[in-house]
């Protein structure tokens, strides 16, 4: 990729993050995925294109902010620029998201599932909706007339507004403006309406709802038409912690998490049919300068709600099927699960195979007169969470319970501040964030006294434990009564425990911010020296984002030096390959399919003695540098077979996989004629089935 004479070695981070939310939109793009599943995916599209604003767009208005008034601000790349490009890409997007939606519209009317609006209803489900709205929407609509209104900065973020042009009967010609705030918070945003004489499902947002009764609420106030058109606030979702050292950390969260909705607007989006005079009208009013992001968009926003649109809809055609999480046999009803793995270490792979085994692991734990204590780090715990109640159920059972919970997960504070109080009230230790370092490592720690000797148990994962999302997250989770690893893992909790920072030497594991970025350097300069020494050398490389410049310099010098280099990067991959004299030695490949990969591979070839780890640390600055993470090897060599068997199904994936490279980021893979498709999740899936079988034949 060539910029003038100079060679662009480092995609924009920014950039590469839009290069992967295309590859979403474009499998709810793809035919054949089923229809549900395809405007699922349109709605994850829309999540994180309204999370990249607040967090990653917000911060480049920052910069340019603070680069107006602070001299000697030295960057790498125009901040201006980018978000120019940001907004030119994303615009486009937004289209090709608008008319992917009317194809799954058109193809699920063809299905007999029709999505319409207020204009369409019989008189039956006429009936049906105004009955549907006094009943149910109504007591939360509280509309706010904007000629009365001045506190702009307390309208929510991301929440879905409609502005209402209102037609007041004594003075047609008079501007009215009233706003409501669709209740997405208190009622789903789509209604499913009865089923007539023709058998089709019918649904409708209940943003037509609204607009179909509007009547109702204004009619009183002597208005006599109106017209509702869709705006959306995107905000800086950044915390601002206050340094007052009066307050605890927890306080200053708090505080922040209340200031976040009042952030400043990074990207106002609003009906194409608004009228302009009413646009300037609301500009004015809300305070939004053309610096910002002015987004024209359609009927709708907030797309996202598309994750939850009802899936008990038509045919089992529209839906994934299902499938069946596989038992582990180490684990048998009638054995203790502790022996289970002081007998070995076991591996196990999600979504394929229960997270339950880990509450049971839990619920064992808590039961067992012989277990003293139970550590556990907590980054993002599920809405209702088993996790959380199997510590709990310890701590009322007599046990140490000892839980990190992370204050700083983004989007997660509150959730995890409520969980670290009920934790507290039943008696669990919790360990407090630590101000500007957050706690990413996912790590369970269990003593037990074993004939007068405590006996640890450990699991350490590349995932939350989070029995929601392990049944759509790719991810390993090692467990182990490994001595040495069990001993690091709890030099790890005492190290969060006692604040004192003097570091202690690992043997097993490897511990940022303190030894993982030498670590994996020092990794890559040995497969270096094979190469130059002629010896076999090759690494492959599985992460979510790759952004690390140092790092990704090595390894352009080991791709320059022979050695072969396989990535799996999902997300971000400023990398980039097939440069010649710097990457042409390197192949990335991003999947994006059914379940998220999430896991954390990596693999050296050592002198084809290869050396396998797993972990929570991406290859960025902050995994590396700036937050606890926990790599673990990976020593059983069965497990490092099952390891090898995933990576060698998703290098060779040709459905689902795409080739990053300088010039394409999301190029398809050609069919060989003659040679199988091969969805690397369907195929891992199948591969430990085959496992399971003929370990139950044993």
């Amino acid at each position: 990729m060539k910029s003038g004479r100079k060679t662009v070695l480092h995609i924009n981070r920014e950039l590469s993050w839009l290069n992967f939310n295309e590859r979403v939109l474009l499998e709810a793009d793809d035919p054949t995925v089923p229809l549900l599943e395809r405007l699922t995916f349109l709605g994850i599209f829309s999540n994180n294109l309204d999370e990249f604003y607040r967090v990653r767009v917000a911060m480049l208005k920052r910069i340019v902010n603070i680069s107006d008034t602070v001299d000697g601000i030295k960057l790498d790349y125009d901040p201006i620029k980018i978000l120019k490009e940001i907004h030119k890409r994303t615009v486009a997007q937004r289209h090709t998201a608008d008319e992917i939606y009317n194809n799954i519209c058109n193809d699920l009317a063809k299905d007999n599932i029709c999505i319409i609006d207020e204009t369409k209803l019989n008189d039956e489900q006429g009936i049906f909706v105004r009955q549907y709205f006094k009943e149910t929407v109504r007591q939360y609509l509280f509309p706010i007339m904007l000629d009365r209104f001045h506190n702009f900065s307390n309208l929510r973020d991301n929440s879905t507004y409609m502005v209402i042009d209102l037609t007041h009967k004594a003075n047609p010609t008079a501007e009215n403006l009233a706003l409501i705030e669709i209740p997405t918070e208190h009622l789903p945003r789509f209604v499913v309406l009865p089923q007539g004489q023709d058998k089709r499902f019918y649904v409708m947002y209940v943003d037509d709802v609204i607009r179909y009764c509007l009547d109702d609420i204004f009619a009183v106030l002597g208005f006599i038409k109106y017209k509702g058109y869709a705006i959306k606030f995107t905000r800086d979702a950044e915390l601002d912690i206050d340094s007052d050292v009066s307050k605890s950390f927890l306080e200053a969260v708090s505080d922040s998490l209340k200031q976040r909705s009042r952030g400043d607007t990074v990207r106002f989006i609003y009906d194409s049919k608004l009228p302009r005079n009413l646009l300037s009208s609301l500009l004015k009013k809300f305070g939004i300068k053309k610096r910002d992001s002015l987004e024209k968009g359609g009927r709708y926003n907030n797309t996202r709600d598309l994750m939850y649109f009802p899936q008990n809809l038509g045919s089992k055609k529209m839906r994934y099927e299902t499938i069946q999480p596989l038992e582990v046999s180490e684990f048998s009803s009638n054995q203790s699960m502790l022996d289970a793995i002081r007998e070995k270490d076991i591996l196990l792979h999600y979504p394929y195979q229960p997270f339950q085994y880990i509450i049971d692991l839990l619920r064992e734990a808590s039961i067992d007169p012989a277990v003293r204590a139970i550590k556990m780090t907590i980054y993002r715990a599920a809405k209702n969470s088993a996790i959380v109640n199997a510590l709990i159920n310890a701590a009322r059972n007599g046990k140490e319970v000892i839980v990190f919970v992370e204050f700083q997960a983004r989007f997660d504070e509150a959730a995890n501040i409520r969980w670290a109080a009920r934790m507290q009230e039943e008696g669990i230790r919790i360990l407090p964030s630590i101000p500007g370092m957050k706690v990413h490592c996912k790590m369970i720690l269990i003593r037990r006294k074993e004939n007068g000797v405590n006996v640890y148990y450990t699991a350490i994962g590349t995932g939350n434990p989070n029995e929601i999302t392990t049944r759509i997250y790719c991810d390993e989770q090692l467990l182990t009564a490994d001595k040495t690893i069990t001993a690091d893992v709890n030099k790890v909790f005492h190290l969060l425990d006692d604040r004192k920072f003097q570091v202690p030497k690992f043997k097993q594991i490897i511990v940022s911010p303190f030894g993982t970025r030498k670590f994996f350097l020092d990794k890559i300069n040995k497969e270096i020296k094979n190469a130059k020494k002629g010896k076999p050398s090759w690494m492959i490389l599985k992460m979510n984002n790759l952004v690390d410049k140092k790092i990704i310099k090595r390894l352009y010098e080991a791709s320059s030096a022979g050695v072969k280099i396989d990535l799996i990067v999902r997300g971000i991959c400023t990398l980039a390959p097939g440069i010649p004299h710097h990457s042409e030695n390197i192949r990335a490949v991003r999947i994006v399919d059914r379940f998220l990969e999430h896991s954390r591979i990596f693999v050296f070839c050592n002198n084809n003695e290869p050396e396998y780890f797993i972990g929570s640390a991406d290859w960025m600055e902050r995994n590396l540098d700036y937050r606890f993470e926990v790599i673990t090897p990976i020593k059983d060599p069965n497990l490092q077979k099952d390891l090898w068997e995933l990576l060698q199904r998703q290098l060779a994936d040709n459905v689902k996989a795409r080739i990053i490279s300088a010039n394409h980021p999301n190029e398809k893979i050609r069919l060989i004629k003659g040679k199988p498709k091969i969805d690397a999740q369907v195929e891992f899936y199948l591969y430990l089935k085959n496992k399971t079988q003929i370990q139950e034949i044993k």
